[in-house]
């Protein structure tokens, strides 16, 4: 017999897109592709936060031209302006308080998902100034007067594990 905490349990797994760990912005990107994926209409989901919402059909009317009603949309156009909004919707539930607070004013999934993405890897300009610093840093490490074996030892593991997180490469070390 099934209790309701593994009934919970169950339906949660599927209805719950993954939530955003900092350092795993790769990982969470692919699962949230499978899970946009794996919702009805998966495919348009995906596509609105790819390449952008639905350009609503305009319409005029006495000379005025204007955006068509989403009552007058045709069943196609209705389901697609339906996953613009579910686009939007399973990214900001897969987000941490503190991104969300950054990020919920976007209107559009596809600047939603672009801004997540820079504040999460950076630009490559930032990523080249990172990895400057670090080689700088790397070519003048010396002892510090005072530091002990320890300090000194502790600072460069942790010199080389920044290196190592940036996969730099040290040809002549």
């Amino acid at each position: 017999m099934t209790s309701l905490t593994d009934k919970a349990i169950l339906s949660g797994a599927n209805n719950r897109p993954p939530m955003l760990e900092k350092d795993m912005y790769d990982s969470w990107k692919s699962q949230m592709e499978l899970y946009m994926l794996n919702r009805q209409h998966g495919q348009m989901i995906l596509e609105s936060v790819e390449s952008g919402p639905l350009l609503w059909p305009s319409i005029e009317e006495n000379e005025v031209t204007r955006l068509k009603k989403y009552s007058k949309l045709s069943p196609t156009e209705a389901i697609q302006a339906e996953c613009d909004v579910k686009a939007k919707n399973i990214i900001l539930q897969g987000l941490p308080p503190e991104v969300y607070a950054l990020v919920s004013t976007h209107k559009v999934a596809i600047e939603l998902w672009e801004r997540i993405q820079m504040l999460m890897q950076g630009t490559s300009l930032t990523k080249q100034e990172r990895e400057c610093k670090l080689y700088d840093e790397f070519d003048k490490f010396a002892y510090r007067k005072g530091e002990s074996l320890r300090d000194y030892y502790l600072r460069f593991s942790l010199l080389l594990n920044d290196i190592n997180i940036y996969n730099m490469k040290l040809n002549n070390f």
